[in-house]
């Protein structure tokens, strides 16, 4: 069973959350709602978030102040942030929102299609990211268990086990090449582009790694660094 994403959704009015869920129900993930930012960062504390949907206009802590605590946590840092404001200062004010660590700003009333689409493709990512952690992990296990196996004389379970990961990273890298191409073909926002680059370079790596362990190419290399 794949399991759902968290999207973590931040406004202080009750019916602005409303609608945000509304819109985004549709990609049938899991959406945590915030009605401050203190909420939001007491949130981040505990369960990783695919994005962070982040009103601006908030007493207290502002949007942008909440995401100045966010980036400064090694833990969240990484995690993207949408911007979402209903008042518009100009050039001046979406620059501050983009210094803040903004992925992207979008001004109220917005396009709820296009809202739903830029949401999806942050999810997308997470989840590949995650599948991704899960091949290494697995690849980890084989590598570090591998040794004692071959030494007792049990030569299929390993190259067994060397074919399942083959297929399940190829399974990944296809989702990936076609994540890669959807936002080629949609001008896609140049975080969305740069992430999906990285999650690419690191596919390669992995498949590099796990040819090497395929029997007649010498001798096992060490764990990749999967940082």
């Amino acid at each position: 069973m794949v399991q759902k994403a968290k999207i973590l959704l931040v406004d202080d009015r009750p019916e602005n959350l409303l609608a945000l869920e509304a819109i985004l129900s549709a990609l049938d993930q899991t959406l945590v709602r915030a009605s401050s930012g203190e909420e939001a960062l007491k949130a981040l504390l505990t369960d990783d978030f695919a994005v962070i949907l982040l009103d601006v206009q908030m007493p207290g802590m502002d949007g942008f102040e909440t995401a100045a605590h966010i980036k400064r946590r090694e833990r969240t840092r990484d995690i993207p942030i949408i911007f979402l404001t209903a008042i518009n200062h100009g050039p001046h004010h979406t620059f501050r929102g983009y210094a803040a660590g903004a992925v992207d700003y979008i001004s109220k009333p917005f396009d709820p299609w296009v809202l739903r689409a830029k949401v999806s493709v942050f999810v997308e990512l997470y989840m590949k990211n995650c599948q991704l952690r899960e091949q290494a992990a697995l690849l980890r296990l084989q590598l570090e268990g591998g040794g004692g196996k071959a030494a007792a004389g049990d030569a299929k379970e390993p190259a067994g086990l060397l074919a399942e990961l083959s297929a399940r990273l190829a399974a990944v890298e296809e989702q990936a090449e076609a994540l890669s191409k959807q936002l080629d073909d949609e001008s896609a926002d140049a975080a969305a582009v740069a992430t999906a680059a990285h999650l690419e370079r690191k596919l390669t790596g992995l498949r590099r790694a796990l040819d090497a362990l395929e029997p007649g190419t010498g001798s096992s290399p060490s764990v990749p660094s999967q940082n």
